[in-house]
């Protein structure tokens, strides 16, 4: 049964304000992840010693990655990555709309890769949404666009997932979760605590979403000693598997990775 965790890393630095990618891996590592979507990475920039916290990360974990800066002057990016043991193909990462009349808001995007689950292709897409009400619709109107989840290219298992910053009563959560289903609530599955902030969490910001061949069997929000350390969100931890008719469309159809253009 495949395991994919969202996880804001806050830059790896924690809330004892020690910088450590290894920390974060370790706690990653706790999780026992097949699929990882990781926020708020730093890669090469001067203020967290200019390491490539994504390729770090990934080392430790011996995992394969994807990562799309959203913001990225000279050599210095942030941004967000997605962590995987299977093979993964990148289907579009890009850019996602901020708010004119406010152009110094942090630049947000979105990565969307496609991975090979022993046969079965599962999408994947991490974001990381805007703190204004404003901007994030803005945003999730892009995600549910054409240039995005509303073309042709979004067929088949799906999960969205990432921080979201928002609450499940705002305006950009109902208009997700009236289009996907939010894997928290799934009947039968107990539902996971809130991811922030790590000390005395109260907040449910980062979410996960899937469309109906992906079966939500375990969600978990790890609170250990090490978590609530590492960063100031908590990771999202969710089990999942794929409705047998899924599969059996995707055995029908051997070249289905090569439908996705890069």
């Amino acid at each position: 049964m495949p395991r994919i965790v969202t996880y804001n890393v806050h830059r790896c630095v924690g809330t004892d304000g020690r910088l450590s990618p290894k920390r974060i891996a370790d706690v990653l590592a706790e999780c026992e992840p097949d699929i990882v979507a990781l926020q708020e990475l730093d890669v090469m920039r001067a203020r967290t010693g200019l390491v490539d916290q994504a390729h770090e990360i990934a080392f430790d974990l011996e995992m394969d990655l994807q990562f799309h800066p959203a913001f990225k002057v000279t050599e210095e990016a942030y941004g967000d990555a997605i962590l995987t043991s299977y093979p993964l193909r990148l289907v579009k990462a890009g850019p996602l709309p901020g708010l004119k009349l406010l152009p110094k808001l942090e630049p947000r995007g979105a990565l969307w890769v496609a991975i090979d689950l022993g046969g079965i292709e599962l999408q994947v897409l991490n974001t990381h949404l805007g703190l204004l009400g404003r901007e994030r619709m803005a945003q999730v109107e892009a995600l549910l666009g054409p240039g995005w989840l509303g073309g042709s290219r979004a067929q088949g298992p799906l999960v969205l997932l990432g921080d979201f910053n928002m609450l499940s009563r705002s305006r950009a959560y109902r208009r997700l979760a009236a289009r996907f289903t939010d894997a928290a609530l799934t009947p039968g599955v107990a539902r996971p605590g809130p991811t922030f902030p790590t000390r005395y969490p109260a907040l449910r910001i980062d979410h996960v979403f899937v469309t109906p061949p992906v079966k939500v069997r375990r969600m978990e929000v790890p609170r250990t000693a090490l978590s609530r350390l590492a960063s100031d969100h908590l990771p999202l931890v969710m089990d999942f598997e794929i409705a047998p008719e899924a599969a059996a469309r995707e055995s029908a159809e051997p070249a289905a990775m090569d439908r996705f253009a890069r």
